[in-house]
């Protein structure tokens, strides 16, 4: 293993798969233009000890279910590194209080008083967004600049790699990114963003939640419990 993939804090089991795009030109370029941005003053998220949170957190093996987002909540205190998470004591933004209210919908599960969906990860769902970093109050400012090549040869080795995962696909920008995924080999749920502007034109009422539990349980594999865990108010 070179130099390079030894720096990178990631866990063996997805270094041993993907840590060979770490020696790429496109993550060189990635590599200097994220230091040029912070050497310039400008604040980016998430942490960089979080930017690969959501493999850091969940082995390769044990995944089960796939959230594709697209770029970190960029106001303060809010990304660590897991797709339409924030961390406890932030307020849950508009697009994950639907995602409640949809499990809420579908399985009965009442909202918890944060929006931390660690237990989600540590359970097998990875919650990956397509671009790992972001300016502050600059949203998909970070887009293009190599982040999705990265994050489609995850998307490809879990597809291939993998059988009998479950894929959601919300909007538009999730369906292109998951366009590879061999729908013989997973389950793949499709329906409109959960924001706002679209989660009553077909987000709500899409039961992906029980939808993708029964298709577990058929593959033999423990369902996830969506129910998030209550944490006492202001822990970080």
């Amino acid at each position: 293993m070179s130099e390079i993939q030894d720096r990178v804090q990631l866990r063996p089991s997805w270094k041993s798969r993907i840590g060979g795009e770490f020696e790429q030109e496109y993550m060189h370029n990635l590599r200097q233009f994220l230091i040029q941005e912070k050497g310039a003053g400008k604040i980016i998220y998430p942490e960089g000890k979080n930017i690969f949170n959501a493999m850091n957190l969940l082995p390769f093996e044990e995944v089960k279910v796939v959230i594709i987002g697209q770029d970190p909540y960029h106001g303060p205190g809010q990304a660590h590194g897991l797709c339409f998470s924030v961390m406890p004591g932030v307020a849950p933004p508009p697009s994950l209080k639907n995602i409640f209210k949809e499990i809420h919908t579908d399985l009965g599960v009442q909202p918890a008083n944060h929006g931390c969906l660690n237990s989600w990860a540590q359970q097998g769902v990875l919650l990956l967004n397509s671009v790992l970093t972001v300016e502050q109050n600059r949203a998909a400012s970070h887009h293009g600049k190599g982040w999705e090549r990265f994050t489609d040869a995850v998307i490809q080795t879990l597809n291939s790699e993998h059988s009998g995962l479950v894929f959601f696909l919300w909007g538009s920008y999730a369906q292109k990114k998951g366009a590879i995924i061999d729908k013989k080999r997973h389950l793949v749920l499709q329906s409109v963003h959960p924001s706002p502007l679209s989660a009553h034109r077909g987000f709500f009422g899409n039961k992906h939640f029980s939808k993708a539990n029964a298709y577990l349980q058929g593959h033999a594999k423990t369902p996830i419990n969506w129910e998030l865990p209550l944490v006492n108010e202001g822990t970080t």
